[in-house]
């Protein structure tokens, strides 16, 4: 419709219980729960269970761990979400993402890696994985139970 903008941020689960504004610097680690905006500069970490919210103004240089991130400035660092992570255009982030969700709008600029597995994927991953002939053990080697080569193996009548 024309006249009506759209929102460009889903729906945040939560209030926003802190907002570092626009001309605001903050240096350290940045450790709360529920859901915070910042459109200021921070350098450092950030760890959270709840929603972190980057407005189109933000310059961040942190290593972040949350729930989920909404991004719409620019991230410089790794990233590490374990519910989901949004990037909306004008946003950058120069950094590698660790999420089992990803979202990325047209004209947002991401360089670097994005890995998408939850704990438990990998765990079940690793149990499929498992190698399907058993390693004999030093005991059962020396024993001669089990043939320590292929061509031990082999048998010519």
């Amino acid at each position: 419709m024309m006249g009506k903008k759209e929102p460009k941020f889903k729906e945040l689960d939560e209030e926003i219980t802190a907002f570092l504004g626009r001309g605001t610097e903050f240096e350290g680690k940045l450790i709360f729960e529920g859901s915070v905006r910042i459109d200021g500069v921070f350098n450092g970490q950030i760890y959270t269970k709840g929603t972190l919210v980057i407005g189109e103004t933000a310059k961040i240089r942190a290593e972040i761990d949350a729930k989920s991130l909404i991004i719409s400035g620019e991230v410089y660092g790794d990233l590490k979400a374990s519910q989901r992570v949004e990037i909306h255009a004008p946003g950058k982030l120069y950094g590698n993402i660790n999420t089992p969700v990803l979202v990325i709008e047209e004209g947002v600029i991401f360089e670097g890696n994005c890995k998408m597995t939850t704990e438990e994927e990998k765990e079940e991953a690793l149990e499929v994985a498992e190698p399907i002939a058993k390693l004999p053990s030093e005991e059962e080697e020396e024993e001669g139970e089990i043939p320590t080569s292929p061509a031990d193996s082999i048998k010519i009548r």
